[in-house]
């Protein structure tokens, strides 16, 4: 290989190659993935790259969890599939692990799950399990299978508190902590509450490396009040993230 005139020595020029390759790698941001959101995704995106540029940590977040060389991926399912737990579970207002709940309004007169047969009821799109699987699931385990016309699917949380507070159904969906400022206030009755579950949360991916690290640690600090455009991308009850295990807990409490 020759250079105006000069000849090159092969394993200087393979050094300098490998060199460049090794400098593109580490100056690259980290790639990470989030489920497509039925919120303002285009600004929340916006809003969390900016957040995460303020932290130290360069990243290029895409819409979806399946683009190859991902580094950190936020699933808001439970992940069934995947080998190893997140490095960061979403949490509650609470702190806590969140709770699927069915809610009812006490003039209703419906106190119970088993009695909401042949009732519209209220449920959450996308793949959240608590804006329906689980609580269908719940349903289901009384002998109730809704018809298709008797399920209302809205685009969020409050949305599906709207349609109950305002008489289009009997019944929705919801996360504890998301609804108990509610309750008092609008005289409504949880009538179905789950187990705590491990929802969604932040995992590693194949492209993960050192740099995702400083990701990490700027994931676990906000709280939805600090920026609620940016937590707009996630399930409206995510309040924050939290290490595995470090949850707030009624136990801790007492």
């Amino acid at each position: 290989m020759v250079f105006n005139g000069l000849r090159a020595l092969p394993g200087v020029v393979l050094a300098g190659l490998l060199f460049t390759a090794h400098s593109s790698a580490e100056d690259a941001p980290v790639l990470i993935g989030i489920e497509s959101a039925n919120g303002p995704a285009t600004v929340a995106r916006y809003r969390l790259t900016e957040y995460l540029q303020a932290q130290g940590c360069e990243a290029d977040i895409r819409l979806g969890t399946k683009a190859p060389g991902l580094a950190l991926a936020f699933l808001s399912g439970i992940a069934g599939d995947t080998a190893t737990a997140p490095i960061l579970e979403a949490v509650n207002r609470e702190g806590r692990l969140p709770v699927p709940v069915w809610v009812t309004r006490k003039t209703s007169g419906v106190r119970n799950i088993s009695e909401l047969k042949d009732r519209d009821l209220a449920t959450v799109a996308g793949s959240d399990p608590l804006g329906a699987s689980l609580p269908l699931a719940a349903l289901r385990k009384q002998g109730i299978i809704p018809a298709p016309g008797q399920l209302y699917e809205a685009g969020d949380y409050s949305s599906a508190l709207g349609l109950l507070l305002h008489n289009n159904t009997y019944a929705a969906v919801s996360e504890l902590g998301f609804l108990k400022p509610f309750i008092t206030r609008n005289s409504l009755v949880v009538s179905w509450r789950g187990e705590p579950i491990k929802a969604a949360g932040w995992y590693r991916r194949d492209g993960w490396n050192s740099k995702a690290e400083v990701c990490e640690r700027a994931l676990a600090r906000p709280q939805r009040p600090d920026d609620s455009q940016m937590f707009a991308i996630f399930p409206e009850w995510v309040y924050s993230f939290a290490l595995p295990n470090t949850q707030y807990s009624e136990d801790i409490a007492q």
